[in-house]
């Protein structure tokens, strides 16, 4: 998997314990720096397709990449069950 996109993160400079916080607040301050990040879409992508558990990856918190991932899989099992030619709501 191609990661050199990582290096042009707003992340690249910083100290990686910022963004493995233990508090929201730490949270908070991880998610400015991702704020204005050029990479964040493919930064918050990388880290749902690869399953990472931890830290704040593309602007996101543990709790909210586990948010994004339970949507989607509802959003995919609703179209898996949609009949042919129902328009999705």
């Amino acid at each position: 998997m191609d990661t050199s996109w990582m290096a042009r993160g707003n992340c690249a400079d910083k100290d990686p314990s910022l963004f493995f916080p233990s508090d929201g607040v730490g949270v908070i301050r991880a998610q400015r720096v991702c704020a204005t990040c050029p990479v964040q879409e493919r930064c918050l992508e990388y880290a749902l397709r690869c399953g990472i558990d931890h830290g704040v990856w593309g602007g996101c918190s543990e709790r909210e990449r586990r948010r994004i991932l339970k949507r989607r899989r509802l959003q995919a099992r609703a179209s898996r069950e949609q009949p042919v030619g129902t328009p999705h709501p």
